[in-house]
């Protein structure tokens, strides 16, 4: 037995770690990581089997003080599970790659660790597709972390030279593309064959799609990769696993040709496989029977069985919406099931190269480039808000405060309670002005300042984001310019950088001649007025002694202004000189004429206008018609007319008590933003909380003061759609059909599968089909008046009837393996659907029952029993 040890999080290596860390069953021992958040699980199907005392002790801890276990998730869209607050999903932990900044502490509990060790892992890129090329493996990342170019030329020179050879016998054609089939066939054969000589078995082949996984298995049913005795051992485990299936499953075609591939040494694994294969397959290959094993990206995740190899099909794969480049985090998590613990000093990681080499920027990139953050996967639903209104002890609030999507805002809590104290303390310490005699409309004065100082920064921010604004400012455009360092300083722009995401503008600007020529020797950069004297009359900088220059680069929001006036200037010239002047050989050299031209002109400027030379005005010279920005021009117009008379600047201790004042103010605000950061006005899905509630609220499910009412209390008992099913229920929509049309009709809520139902279906179910619909779009409708962001038709296109039909005849008795020919779906989509379906009858009886409806809770009861026999719900291998 391994010995035991604690385990440390974060690791005191930076680098990530592949854990193989937590191991469940019958040993008793455990660890707990609480990670605040985390409320997503990627576990595509069931749990670990736990010991009965184990389970009985998690249950007491759990249930009286819940907490969440950090799970790795998958960068899917479409792949997302969400975990409830059950003591069975809070004991999952599998072996992953952990990242370094994960936060993680000990739950107060006595358990043990197994220890864990750090796999090394070797990266190649593979570029062999015969038996002559089987050894063109190319090292490209080794176990130190090292990149190597050299083996990435030498995989595209052994390309290079195939291709030329290629365009020599048949012409200089050739395709791009992967290749077909056949030429799969090619590359796996060739693979196979080195990884066989190189004693790299087993090997799992991640393949971004269910279809390829099948197509390349069945391309490799020549090859025999186990020996007689593993054979027989293989064939003796299937007929114990298959024979508790009834005669008919056990003749289904997928369960013919996966046992013929895993008596093969070959095995498949991806959604489409059915459950009870899945679990034949894990276990085979967690015996070492499988030698190649072809998988999605699932297996990564759910599935803790390390391999001594991992190769990759491509590098690419589709996520729900476009094809796109795997992320770090993705590669990282397959790659990291290669190599077995106490087994493997290191573990083999292979990309194939059907097609041209993937560029070296890319491969180093997702090799090596920073995984991307944890995202929090917690989402408001109406059966959460439903159960947490009908108790006291736990707000709606407080569940959001626990989400991993409010600890990064919520983790300096007690840092701003402190924070509070404290100004708490000093504004109690402060001197109050005095505003008596002319300095009563001081506050008045304050507040008109501070909302023009907004108002300008809005409207500068709308020219800075227009086309039109970006556009004038171009070389030779004079700014004023107003930061830390220059105060109302004019400058003329040199040179715009290109970057579009993040303009940078290097602008000549004036400034005043420092009194010693060295940089060390010039004082700190004069600070900002401390009260805005700006607001009384705006002035332009002049210098007081001899005027001096400086180039800086700007950024749109160091540009107070930008003026009518444009200079023709040699940006390249200036901007050479000024740097040549930098040097302390060249630093008392004269400036260029063109320097000197423009300084001049700049002073001219200045001094002709004090308060400022003309600006481009937004609406007449920019054309930005956005109501903000011609609002904003109004009411800051109206603004510096109130300033301009405003009697307080008239006193001699204006300045004084001004900045007593201000002092007080900037307190007061920096105490009502720690105030909001505590409150809980500032959780990010407050407003979606408060409009679910609205929706609540118009459809009847709770009252003006947030008491559940019934149709509340029966969408409680809904597990998913939960409004789609009470209102299909109060409409009386199911209690006129049979069982088995029930159960029919409701696939369509539980199918993952698009597709249509089809022309074949009895007219009591199209009807039934379109009456969903037209519920499903009401409630839609009324969620987008509760101003939720899903539209109608994405809430409608959530329901997928293809497969209505297949559920109808499997309720109506009809054998699985007949159920193939009336859709295309794979096999393990059906059952799950099936499996969630029976899941969804079993809510609805006791929903039923809630209302006083028995007729319909004894279909339910009727439905949920048609549906439950069979391969369908074959008892896990898990459990027995």
């Amino acid at each position: 037995m391994m010995e035991t040890e604690r385990l440390v999080l974060p690791p005191p290596d930076p680098l990530d770690l592949p854990l193989r860390a937590v191991e469940l069953g019958c040993t008793g021992h455990w660890e707990l990581l609480n990670l605040p958040g985390a409320p997503e699980s990627s576990l595509p199907h069931g749990l670990p089997p736990c010991a009965p005392d184990l389970q009985q002790e998690a249950e007491q801890l759990f249930l009286s003080s819940p907490a969440w276990l950090p799970l790795h998730g998958v960068e899917h869209s479409a792949r997302k599970w969400q975990r409830k607050t059950d003591p069975w999903s809070l004991l999952a932990v599998l072996g992953a790659p952990v990242p370094s900044d994960l936060q993680a502490q000990r739950h107060p509990t006595t358990g043990q660790i197994l220890g864990y060790k750090e796999v090394l892992l070797e990266h190649y890129l593979f570029t062999g597709n015969s038996s002559k090329t089987q050894g063109e493996l190319f090292l490209l990342l080794d176990s130190r972390g090292a990149f190597h170019t050299k083996g990435y030329y030498a995989a595209v020179e052994a390309k290079k030279e195939r291709m030329s050879k290629h365009a020599q016998t048949y012409g200089a054609k050739q395709p791009t593309h992967q290749g077909g089939p056949a030429q799969d066939r090619g590359v796996y054969l060739s693979l196979l064959a080195s990884l066989r000589t190189r004693a790299q078995l087993p090997v799992v082949v991640f393949t971004f799609s269910r279809g390829r996984c099948d197509e390349q298995a069945s391309g490799l049913t020549s090859l025999d990769l186990t020996t007689s005795s593993e054979k027989s051992e293989i064939h003796l485990f299937l007929q114990r696993c298959l024979a508790r299936l009834r005669g008919s499953d056990r003749q289904l075609p997928q369960v013919l040709h996966m046992s013929e591939l895993l008596n093969r040494g070959l095995g498949v694994h991806h959604s489409g496989i059915l459950p009870i294969l899945k679990e034949i397959v894990e276990m085979l290959f967690s015996r070492g029977l499988v030698k190649v094993l072809f998988a999605t990206e699932t297996f990564a995740m759910g599935v803790n069985m390390p391999a001594r190899t991992v190769v990759f099909d491509s590098m690419r794969k589709h996520d729900g919406s476009t094809f796109r480049d795997l992320l770090p985090g993705e590669y990282v998590q397959m790659a990291g099931r290669a190599g077995r613990r106490g087994l493997d000093p290191t573990g083999t990681v292979i990309l194939l190269c059907k097609g041209r080499v993937p560029e070296m920027a890319d491969l180093h990139r997702m090799m090596m480039g920073k995984p991307s953050q944890l995202q929090s996967q917690f989402r408001l639903t109406y059966t959460m808000i439903l159960n947490l209104l009908r108790v006291d002890a736990l707000r709606v609030e407080d569940m959001m405060k626990r989400s991993f999507s409010e600890f990064p805002s919520r983790k300096d809590s007690k840092a701003h309670e402190q924070a509070l104290a404290e100004l708490t303390k000093r504004l109690g310490a402060l001197e109050e002005p005095d505003m008596t005699g002319q300095l009563v409309d001081l506050p008045e004065y304050y507040s008109w300042g501070e909302e023009l100082t907004e108002t300008q920064h809005m409207i500068q921010r709308r020219i800075m984001e227009s086309v039109n604004g970006l556009k004038s400012l171009s070389a030779g455009r004079v700014v004023v310019v107003k930061n830390q360092e220059h105060h109302n300083a004019l400058g003329v722009i040199l040179q715009v950088s290109s970057n579009s995401t993040s303009r940078v503008f290097t602008t000549l600007v004036l400034c005043d001649k420092p009194l010693s020529q060295d940089p060390q020797d010039r004082g700190p950069a004069t600070a900002e007025v401390p009260y805005p004297d700006d607001l009384v009359g705006f002035k332009l900088f002049l210098p007081e002694g001899p005027c001096d220059h400086t180039v800086v680069k700007l950024q749109p929001g160091d540009m107070a202004a930008i003026t009518t006036k444009v200079l023709r200037v040699n940006g390249e010239k200036i901007l050479e000189d000024f740097s040549k002047r930098q040097q302390p050989k060249f630093k008392k050299d004269p400036p260029l004429a063109a320097v000197t031209t423009a300084v001049q002109e700049l002073l001219r400027l200045a001094q002709a206008h004090p308060a400022g030379p003309p600006t481009l005005d937004p609406v007449n010279d920019l054309q930005l018609k956005d109501m903000s920005v011609v609002e904003g021009g109004l009411r800051a117009r109206k603004l510096e007319e109130l300033i301009q008379g405003a009697q307080c600047v008239h006193s001699p201790r204006f300045p004084a008590q001004y900045l007593k004042l201000r002092e007080r103010m900037q307190i007061q605000k920096e105490m009502e933003r720690l105030r909001f950061l505590l409150s809980d006005q500032s959780l990010l899905l407050l407003p979606e909380y408060h409009q679910r509630v609205e929706v609540l609220r118009t459809l009847g499910y709770v009252d003006e003061a947030g008491t559940v009412k019934l149709a509340g209390r029966v969408a409680c008992a809904m597990s998913s759609h939960e409004l789609l099913l009470t209102e299909l229920m109060f409409d009386n929509a199911l209690s006129t059909l049979r069982p088995e049309e029930i159960a029919a009709l409701l696939s369509g809520l539980v199918c993952q599968s698009p597709g249509d139902a089809g022309d074949q279906l009895p007219n009591t179910l199209k009807q039934g089909i379109e009456r969903v619909r037209a519920v499903a779009k009401r409630i839609g409708e009324v969620q987008v008046a509760c101003g939720l962001n899903q539209t109608v038709e994405e809430f409608v296109g959530e329901l997928n009837f293809g497969l209505v039909e297949v559920v109808y005849e499997w309720a109506r008795g009809m054998p699985f393996s007949e159920l193939a020919g009336l859709s295309g779906t794979p096999e393990g989509l059906v059952v799950r659907c099936i499996q969630r379906l029976a899941e969804m009858c079993r809510s609805l009886r006791g929903a039923a029952r809630l209302v006083g409806e028995p007729v319909l809770g004894a279909k339910m009861e009727t439905a949920a029993t048609l549906l439950r026999r069979d391969i369908v719900f074959a008892a896990s291998l898990y459990t027995q």
